[in-house]
């Protein structure tokens, strides 16, 4: 065991973590559901392209559609059926995707990849790329990818801060199963041909901190409570003082950055010849009536995965796919869960932001609060004007992570992160 010093990034926001709602609630597996929706597009790049029509029988574990392409991702069936067709679904981040309707048989009869005659680098990539894994931090990008940088890195650095509040699939995993994690983590430092590996989580995990601390093959970094903490950049930085410039990729500083789940995605395919099809998500919030997480097969409805844990009180007024401060706010639990959702909350009246904003006063807190040194205030200003060739150049919009600590502290509720997402999709348009 080694303990990292670590740095720290500054500015940033200290959050209640509301972790105790569910932090001692063991991971259950949910029932299979009766029928699910997989997107076609659970991962950043192109959407996978499918392989089954209307009528086929499929089995839990089965390809039903291929990458398309080095950056996208194969997409498996997570219940055995028949595949009732494909159509248009909404999602939670707006508009709507393709998505593999499988109606479930109730026999859950499974398949397997076949096994890995020997594990070294290559092959373990090309198992990752097979079985479909992705950032399951919430990026989606995938994983295979990821683990072939252009430039040399010498470093991998395993996310287990988990900052959101109210999240704690993450710490779940890290307590009930920390062997396999960090098998995971030895297979994808052996893809990327490197020794070192830091495990960073942030100090208000305790008994994870105290179980990673018995893996001498481990760099501990306890990092300080401070959201956005889980951000690559600022984690880089903290655990290893190297600062990833504008513009560029954390492997150009000789590091790459991986999730926990994704971790345990990978030892389940390689170990155990698993596709990723299933992930462990947090349900929580005040408004929830049995806070929990669960293990959920991809394509399950939100309905139902709030359902499991007893529905929603009376009070619930806002649902959220993922944590309070990233996540995306539902219109409804008509949606279906894919592989980067990590949660559902349900806050009530009481905890929920739902303040109608108003004019901004210049306080200039949104400026003190981000942590990449921006001026959210002005990108707020030249988008709603439309001028986000200013945005771009004054307000810095393209160098925003989106973590929403200028929303959090503004006291004229502006919707700050919404016009940023606004503004970058506009110059992606212009392009």
């Amino acid at each position: 065991m080694s303990r990292i010093k670590t740095k720290f990034f500054g500015r940033g926001v200290h959050l209640d973590d509301k972790k105790s709602l569910s932090a001692n609630c063991p991971i259950k597996a949910l029932e299979a559901p009766s029928s699910v929706a997989l997107s076609l597009q659970q991962h950043i790049g192109r959407p996978a392209v499918p392989i089954v029509s209307a009528g086929d029988s499929v089995k839990t574990g089965q390809l039903i559609a291929r990458a398309d392409g080095p950056v996208s991702a194969n997409v498996y069936a997570s219940v055995s059926g028949t595949v009732a067709g494909i159509e248009k679904r909404p999602n939670p981040r707006g508009g709507s995707t393709d998505c593999i309707v499988i109606t479930g048989d109730g026999k859950d009869e499974r398949v397997s990849l076949p096994p890995l005659e020997e594990i070294t680098g290559e092959t373990v990539r090309a198992r990752i790329a097979e079985a479909g894994i992705v950032g399951m931090g919430g990026a989606g990008f995938p994983t295979a990818v990821k683990l072939s940088p252009k430039t040399p890195v010498d470093t991998l650095i395993v996310n287990a801060a988990e900052c959101e509040p109210y999240l704690t699939c993450d710490y779940r995993l890290m307590i009930e199963k920390t062997d396999e994690l960090v098998r995971g983590f030895e297979l994808l430092a052996l893809a990327l041909g490197v020794k070192n590996i830091i495990v960073a989580v942030e100090k208000n995990k305790p008994e994870a901190i105290a179980k990673f601390d018995s893996y001498p093959q481990l760099g501990v970094a306890v990092l300080r409570k401070r959201y956005p903490m889980g951000s690559e950049k600022h984690l880089i930085y903290c655990c290893t003082g190297r600062k990833v410039p504008p513009g560029k990729l954390p492997a150009d500083v000789g590091v790459v950055v991986q999730n926990v789940a994704t971790a345990y995605a990978v030892y389940e395919a390689v170990e155990k010849n698993k596709p990723l099809y299933e992930r462990v998500m947090t349900v929580s919030g005040e408004a929830v009536k049995t806070p929990a997480n669960l293990l959920v097969r991809f394509g399950t409805g939100f309905g139902a995965v709030l359902d499991a844990c007893g529905g929603a009180e009376e009070s619930a007024a806002v649902y959220i796919d993922g944590g309070p401060m990233m996540g995306a706010t539902l219109l409804s639990t008509d949606y279906n869960t894919r592989k980067t959702d990590s949660g559902l909350l349900v806050l009530d009246r009481r905890t929920a932001a739902i303040a109608q904003p108003t004019a901004c006063i210049h306080c200039g807190r949104c400026a003190e609060a981000c942590p990449m040194h921006l001026l959210p205030m002005d990108i707020d200003f030249y988008t709603l004007a439309g001028d986000y060739a200013m945005a771009r150049d004054r307000g810095g919009v393209l160098n925003c992570i989106e973590c929403g600590c200028c929303a959090y502290v503004c006291p004229a509720n502006r919707a700050l992160v919404q016009n940023i997402q606004m503004c970058k999709q506009k110059l992606r348009e212009q392009a």
